[in-house]
């Protein structure tokens, strides 16, 4: 083989090895954060299939069902914290701003934030259910058949 033909066969080769290095640094760092969701039964006792659960610090997205009575207002600011339950399962989310006007207790939520304990989360965004009729697919099927959606009157949906 000429060194003309040697310095071309290096260089392809340092390029794909170059190439490889970074889809497989990549793949590494999406595979810390491909399965973000989390019901709070899940955050307590772990994954069904994997057994994972998530690490303190760790941003994830918890969705559940908001207990009723257990959500309580700060007078003085906009913070507000309420629990999540899931197969028996509570924890608490703490969320400092407006809550979206769907938000209600007894209904399914996702709160998007970070756990800062084994049981609590910081939430940075709280979504809310389209209507009374709509659950996120992995809330329901988490849920089980089970769950019945809440019963609002007229009168109650016009005040919320």
């Amino acid at each position: 083989m000429n060194p003309r033909r040697k310095k071309r066969l290096t260089i392809v080769l340092s390029v794909l090895a170059g190439i490889g290095l970074i889809i497989g640094l990549i793949l590494y760092a999406l595979s810390q954060n491909i399965d973000l969701f989390y019901t709070p039964y899940e955050v307590v006792h772990g994954k069904d299939d994997t057994g994972i659960k998530p690490s303190l610090g760790q941003r994830i997205r918890v969705g559940g069902l908001v207990v009723t009575g257990s959500v309580k207002r700060d007078e003085n600011s906009l913070k507000v914290q309420f629990d999540l339950t899931n197969k028996g399962e509570v924890i608490t989310v703490k969320y400092d701003g407006i809550l979206p006007d769907l938000f209600r207790e007894g209904q399914g939520i996702i709160a998007n934030g970070s756990l800062t304990s084994a049981k609590t989360l910081e939430a940075a965004e709280v979504l809310a259910k389209h209507d009374e009729n709509y659950m996120p697919k992995e809330i329901a099927d988490s849920l089980g058949e089970s769950h019945q959606a809440p019963e609002y009157s007229n009168e109650q949906l016009n005040n919320n």
